[in-house]
């Protein structure tokens, strides 16, 4: 399957095909300086397979995980970049997840003024989300995503076959992507997930054809585009407060959408999904530490926030409300936990 993603200036394809990744150097002009960024956590197999396909390519691993989206290893990779002799006619590729795709994708970016940029996600999550889109950043502490820049990537090669080596803690957090992807765009694809065994495929398909969908009729989250962070509100608190290692991103959506469900049938109906996909429950930390981290997201300004929520599957809504609304839905909850 092929889906274009139609920006001006900057349209790029989507190829969703098991065993893409071996025909990678039919979809990336492959004679030239190519960095593959991918971390250690990525199986050998993967990263072999493309460098055969990539005969110029040469490879910059970092480590797995959150941890590694900082300006030092930032930093780390541009210089391996530029000691490489790379030019401005040169690529940069991610294997990798979304903390691959990110920071290789603000390296892009960057390097340069910016040159060519292809991912090529290996994890459920950045298949159904992050992959698309062209949001590129690393953190600054604690604080996720504070560093970034737009950069559209000039292909995206998804193969669901490499997801064959993730464990199931990665699968679930990735899905929960795809599940917030469907409470609020498209109901459909939140049925999808009642069904046994998952269809992943077609979720995987659905999710990224709704994400194109989106970026294409707001780039650079203006308007519309900014539904997809529902979720992320309260999660990216959460998985702040508990240090970026202990949660997998993924997981702290899934908790954070719970805290922006406005109809108790549906809360209960997702929190069926997510037990069904194995998903944790987060513990909620103090309001007032958790408030201080959602004061600093991106999202906010003087007057508040603007927060996402769904009273039903497939119509999310955008909000601007006060830090104090945020709060009362956080002790709401807080409170309904406790008297469970």
């Amino acid at each position: 399957m092929k889906m274009q993603v139609n920006l001006p200036g900057h349209s790029y394809p989507i190829y969703i095909e098991r065993g893409a990744l071996a025909r990678a150097g039919q979809l990336i002009p492959p004679y030239r300086r190519i960095c593959i960024v991918t971390d250690d956590g990525i199986p050998r197999q993967w990263v072999k397979a493309l460098q055969t396909v990539l005969p110029a390519s040469f490879v910059v691993t970092i480590a797995q995980g959150e941890g590694s989206k900082n300006l030092t290893v930032m930093e780390q990779v541009l210089t391996q970049m530029a000691d490489a002799g790379m030019t401005r006619k040169d690529a940069v590729v991610a294997l990798g997840g979304g903390v691959c795709g990110d920071l290789a994708g603000f390296c892009a970016a960057v390097y340069m003024r910016g040159i060519d940029f292809y991912n090529i996600p290996t994890t459920v999550l950045s298949q159904v989300d992050s992959s698309v889109g062209g949001k590129t950043a690393v953190d600054l502490g604690s604080l996720k995503n504070i560093i970034g820049a737009f950069w559209q990537p000039r292909g995206v090669i998804i193969d669901p076959e490499v997801l064959s080596t993730l464990d199931d803690r990665q699968i679930a957090a990735g899905l929960a992507e795809a599940l917030k992807m469907g409470l609020i765009l498209d109901s459909e694809l939140v049925d999808l997930f009642e069904l046994d065994p998952l269809p992943v495929d077609d979720i995987i398909a659905r999710s990224i054809d709704l994400k194109r969908m989106i970026v294409e009729d707001d780039e650079k989250e203006q308007g519309r585009r900014a539904l997809l962070n529902f979720g992320h509100t309260v999660g990216h608190a959460l998985e702040g407060a508990a240090g970026l290692n202990t949660w997998l991103h993924g997981e702290c959506v899934a908790a954070g959408m719970d805290f922006m469900l406005d109809d108790d049938a549906l809360r209960q109906r997702v929190a069926r999904l997510t037990k069904k996909l194995g998903l944790p429950e987060i513990p909620v930390p103090d309001t007032d530490l958790l408030m201080d981290y959602i004061r600093h997201d991106k999202k906010t300004g003087d007057d508040g926030i603007t927060i996402v929520t769904v009273a039903q599957a497939g119509q999310g809504q955008l909000s601007r409300v006060s830090f104090e609304e945020v709060r009362r839905r956080i002790d709401a909850r807080r409170q309904e936990t406790e008297h469970e």
